[in-house]
């Protein structure tokens, strides 16, 4: 068995990156009330993300052929390219001929999204937009042709680190277009130790060694352990457990609450 320890300092930079390029067009983080405005002249009807972003960012779409970014619970399609978060992470790239899509819900209380993998002929608008016939509020968009898992679409190259960056990224995936009360993994922040100043009731045995760690397992499976600690009440410590088949980059994940902090105050050494 191999194991490699990582610094919080170099993690923290690997999450930092990732949250840095899934940030989502201010139009689509907080959208206007009511998009049904008047449109002079009708645009050419767009057959690709690209072609749609640049609509929406001119102001130039027309709601009846493109569901338009809205507060009022109707899915629509981003048009930010999450897969630019890939270019610089270790040993992580784009699959050939595939391409990462988000859908978006924006209610007054919080958002939502929900992001897939699917081959590039299938990421037509008219194809993206056939996903969201059809379904309520409640029911994500899931687009026919889309791979079972987000990280299907995604390579790396076996590295220790490409596996530890995995395992950020699928919950930075997870948490994009979260907002508001349905927030969940920007909540957490990153640790290697535990916060000293608070008392803390402790649900299973002290770990010893907090510090970010990839195990490589006799039959080349891949075991990714880390930990958190969320910072809105009730606080609590985390360890996350991804394992990983050999070769593959689509973990089975396992987050455990470790430890409660007794009083309610969010810890001042892990708020920032």
């Amino acid at each position: 068995m191999a194991l490699q320890t990582f610094s919080l300092d170099a993690v923290q930079k690997v999450s930092q990156h990732i949250r840095k390029k899934l940030v989502l067009p201010l139009s689509e983080q907080q959208p206007a009330a009511d998009n049904n405005g008047a449109i002079a002249g009708e645009p050419p009807e767009p057959d690709s993300l690209d072609t749609l972003g640049d609509l929406f960012r001119a102001g130039s779409f027309a709601e009846e052929t493109i569901p338009a970014p809205n507060s009022e619970g109707r899915w629509f399609i981003s048009t930010m390219d999450p897969a630019a978060v890939l270019y610089k992470l270790p040993g992580l790239s784009i699959k050939p001929g595939i391409r990462l899509v988000t859908y978006l819900q924006r209610r007054p209380e919080g958002g939502l999204g929900v992001t897939w993998a699917l081959p590039e002929l299938l990421s037509t608008t008219a194809h993206l937009e056939a996903a969201l016939e059809d379904i309520g509020s409640s029911t994500p968009p899931h687009p026919k042709g889309a791979l079972g898992h987000v990280m299907d679409g995604i390579v790396g190259n076996g590295s220790p680190a490409s596996y530890i960056a995995t395992s950020l990224l699928i919950r930075e995936f997870k948490e994009l277009g979260r907002t508001g009360n349905l927030r969940r993994w920007s909540q957490h922040r990153l640790i290697d130790r535990v916060p000293s100043r608070q008392t803390w009731q402790w649900r299973s045995k002290v770990p010893q060694d907090l510090s970010p760690k990839v195990k490589v397992l006799e039959d080349e499976s891949v075991l990714v352990e880390f930990f958190s600690c969320r910072v809105v009440a009730p606080v609590a410590l985390f360890r996350h457990l991804d394992q990983y088949h050999r070769g593959g980059y689509r973990p089975k994940p396992n987050d455990q609450v470790i430890a409660l902090m007794e009083a309610t105050a969010v810890p001042t050494e892990m708020a920032s």
